[in-house]
């Protein structure tokens, strides 16, 4: 099982960024797939999350970030768009096992994680 993060990058306030969680050994849709983020010296917070249908987003990011999947390439993509100072972190993507929607934001229920891709938001 692995998740493999690319496609950060440095890019200007406003600007976008599709951010890709590519998976291996097993099939994306069996699965809860979220993005979190953690800038240095705070804790690692859920970005958004898609499974069975449903996505999630947090507030910060509403109406700006898209999750989408694509089981044929088996890769959950985050689109963000109008980015941020504060979007600026190391974004990781991770899976989960079925778990209550409302623990979607919890690290500790994901068991396999990606290995971040840095995005930078700077003029």
């Amino acid at each position: 099982v692995q998740l493999q993060a690319s496609g950060g990058g440095l890019v200007q306030p406003g600007g976008s960024l599709r951010l890709s969680c590519a998976a291996s050994g097993f099939a994306l849709d069996d699965y809860a797939i979220s993005w979190f983020r953690q800038a240095p010296g705070k804790e690692r917070e859920g970005v958004s999350y898609i499974n069975v249908g449903r996505k999630f987003y947090a507030d910060s990011v509403k109406g700006r970030f898209t999750i989408s999947r694509d089981n044929a390439k088996n890769t959950v993509y985050l689109q963000m768009n109008s980015l941020k100072f504060e979007d600026t972190a190391v974004y990781y993507c991770a899976r989960a096992p079925r778990i209550p929607f409302s623990l979607w934001r919890a690290p500790a229920y994901y068991t396999h994680w990606g290995q971040g891709t840095q995005v930078t938001v700077s003029s």
